[in-house]
């Protein structure tokens, strides 16, 4: 009965779109015209829409490129809470949300996709909500039953995104340029750096630990900040501290007991070849001098040094010239003093 229903109302929306085109451009002179005002509306809609920021969308891999796209059902429950973006479309602004994206579909501003794993992998409860990897659905019709659609043209970039661009090149110059800063920039940029690495590594110490404490003890997967190490996401994803609800299986219980076990042998390693504190003290000395040789380092001094030492360096090689000719010319008269008490003995 239900596909009954969707086809019956399928068919009066292709006859009503029939009647309204026949009607638009029976009495038109310029129908050309018209049919371009009315792609920039959808086009100027599709523009309008993408922007949004609570039209729900997430990125993937469609045919080697990357693509923006969304859920159908997220598509309906959007165009129902924002029904005044469809003043846009002008004299279509009263059409359905149906038929808005198979206009849009039809102009080639979307693309319907569906998911390249059409299988659950092995422990998951369920296909994943938003996939990573899409390809092209054959049937270009709106669905918001597990459907996605992505956009088809490329966003206008923002201003900042192409300052940040313009700002990579003379970014890259600063850091080739390091070694000539100021001794207090050297300071400022050595820990500045050092504190942020510092704070990366803490952060991903305590959330692998609260994950090997919550998974060991009740079973649970407790990820904090859990697209912190993702590829794609954005900026309030990556930043999101509490995980969503847990959709893999359990772990069993001999699994975790297990993994306790290794857990306290490798503490009890580690504590066991711990370094002293004279192996540290010799570690942080040998460090200091690497941090020391970059931060002292002063084009100026080099450059003095290298002409200073050049003379010495001459008079070196001349003074080892000298000794050579000597040690030479020694080693001849020697040989010909040699030569000469031979016949002396042998008379």
């Amino acid at each position: 009965m239900k596909k009954a229903g969707a086809d019956k109302k399928r068919v009066r929306r292709s006859s009503a779109a029939v009647q309204n085109g026949g009607n638009r451009y029976s009495g038109s002179d310029t129908p050309p015209r018209k049919q371009a005002n009315k792609k920039d509306a959808f086009q100027l809609f599709a523009e309008k829409v993408r922007d949004h920021k609570e039209l729900v969308s997430r990125w993937a891999v469609l045919q080697e490129t990357r693509v923006e796209y969304f859920r159908g059902k997220d598509f309906v429950g959007f165009l129902r809470n924002h029904s005044e973006l469809k003043d846009i479309l002008g004299s279509d602004r009263h059409l359905e949300v149906e038929d808005i994206a198979d206009e849009l579909l039809n102009k080639n501003l979307l693309v319907r996709c569906d998911r390249v794993v059409k299988t659950v992998r092995p422990g998951k409860r369920k296909l994943s909500t938003w996939p990573a990897h899409l390809e092209i659905y054959p049937d270009q019709e709106f669905s918001d039953n597990d459907a996605f659609f992505a956009w088809t043209f490329v966003n206008k970039r923002p201003l900042w995104q192409t300052l940040l661009s313009l700002s990579w090149p003379v970014l890259t110059l600063a850091i080739c340029l390091f070694p000539i800063y100021p001794h207090q920039a050297k300071l400022l940029i050595l820990y500045s750096c050092a504190g942020v690495l510092l704070l990366i590594l803490c952060l991903l110490l305590v959330r692998a630990l609260i994950f090997g404490t919550g998974w060991i003890l009740l079973g649970k997967r407790i990820w904090i900040f859990p697209n912190i190490l993702a590829e794609e996401a954005t900026l309030g994803e990556l930043f999101r501290f509490w995980p969503k609800k847990d959709e893999e299986e359990n772990p069993k219980l001999t699994a975790r007991l297990f993994f306790a076990v290794v857990a306290i042998f490798v503490i009890l390693l580690l504590r066991h070849h711990a370094p002293d504190e004279a192996a540290r003290a010799r570690y942080q000395k040998r460090v200091y001098n690497i941090i020391d040789d970059v931060i002292e380092w002063d084009p100026r001094l080099a450059l003095s040094g290298m002409m200073d030492g050049k003379p010495s360096e001459e008079v070196n090689v001349t003074v080892t010239e000298t000794e050579t000719d000597n040690n030479f010319t020694d080693g001849a008269d020697d040989k010909d003093v040699y030569n000469h008490e031979i016949p002396n003995q042998e008379m």
